[in-house]
């Protein structure tokens, strides 16, 4: 089993940045995949980050690449989310996943095989 624990939402203006932290413990090692997804109000759940086991790959969302960046410390089992120049759009709660067994760049909600229980991020315009 995996447990996963989420921190960093909260309240933000237009053009704003957070950063979300994501510690994840019980059988997670560094070999497993991390990421993130988001679920905004009357919205489906939709795939915003991934970066592999060792970090070399990273993996975007069209919505926010070149505004987020993902990165991720192996010695903390912690993945972390940068958010910059935040909008209206990116209000939701964003929830933590690790993949263990699916390929690599696939990003899917069927792909996740645990989930954090996710931390809310509000951006006022």
């Amino acid at each position: 089993q995996v447990q996963l624990a989420e921190s960093g939402g909260g309240s933000v203006q237009a053009g704003g940045s957070l950063r979300l932290s994501c510690s994840a413990s019980g059988r997670a090692g560094s070999t497993y995949a991390m990421g993130w997804f988001r679920q905004a109000p009357g919205k489906e759940r939709e795939f915003v980050s991934g970066i592999s086991w060792d970090g070399g790959s990273t993996y975007y969302a069209a919505p926010v690449k070149g505004r987020f960046t993902i990165s991720r410390d192996n010695g903390k089992n912690t993945v972390y989310l940068q958010m910059n120049s935040l909008n209206s759009d990116d209000t939701a709660v964003y929830y933590c996943v690790v993949k263990a067994f699916s390929p690599p760049d696939v990003w899917t909600a069927s792909s996740i095989d645990y989930w954090g229980h996710g931390t809310q991020v509000t951006v006022a315009s």
